[in-house]
């Protein structure tokens, strides 16, 4: 089984999907953050690094879903090669950070990519306001992401609606975290276990 968690720049998806990781007994994988060779350029200078930037992002993602695909258990995963197209890449093609050259190639080459995977069984959506975003991605520290504009946190927040409730052919479950502390406060977390129980398992009645 393949479960995906999709959400914004600063929005919690890599600490719920270690915590879902580790409540279940899954196997958990992140994105390719730490050791991207073009991030840091990208925040610089979207203009001249958003090709190179989404092609890297692609290229670890594709593999992250052939691996997945191979796996006989499930895996969780941080943030989907969907979203990657849908919301960031087709976020630098409006913006004017991609050429309609740049843009073509590299939606054919994912279209390629799409013969042979699947979504997953389960997209969620970690859906938060700008406020709640940039609290969050001050608190963590990046220096690349102290760097971001709002205007930019606001295109994304646009595309993923979009893309979520226009684009997305597979199953999601939407999880409005402002009001939630998943990370400190057990019951906030317990409160999303009992809607993927409901949703993969039916263990519980819906409310």
């Amino acid at each position: 089984m393949h479960i995906a968690i999709a959400g914004n720049i600063g929005s919690g998806k890599s600490t719920l999907t270690q915590m879902l990781a580790r409540h279940y007994g899954w196997e958990p994988r992140f994105e390719a953050v730490a050791n991207n060779p073009y991030l840091e350029d990208y925040y610089r200078d979207l203009h001249r690094w958003s090709f190179n930037l989404e092609v890297y992002f692609l290229k670890e993602r594709f593999r992250d879903l052939i691996a997945i695909s191979n796996a006989h258990h499930t895996v969780i995963q941080d943030r989907s090669i969907f979203e990657g197209v849908y919301v960031f890449m087709a976020n630098n093609k409006a913006m004017g950070n991609m050429s309609d050259r740049d843009y073509d190639t590299f939606m054919e080459l994912f279209e390629q990519m799409m013969t042979v995977v699947h979504v997953p069984d389960l997209m969620i959506y970690l859906r938060a306001s700008v406020a709640h975003l940039v609290s969050n991605i001050q608190k963590r520290g990046r220096g690349y992401e102290q760097q971001i504009q709002l205007d930019y946190l606001e295109n994304l927040n646009r595309r993923y609606e979009d893309f979520i409730l226009h684009k997305y052919p597979g199953r999601v479950m939407i999880i409005e975290k402002d009001n939630l502390d998943f990370q400190h406060n057990p019951k906030d977390f317990a409160k999303i276990v009992d809607r993927i129980d409901r949703t993969l398992f039916g263990l519980f009645p819906e409310d």
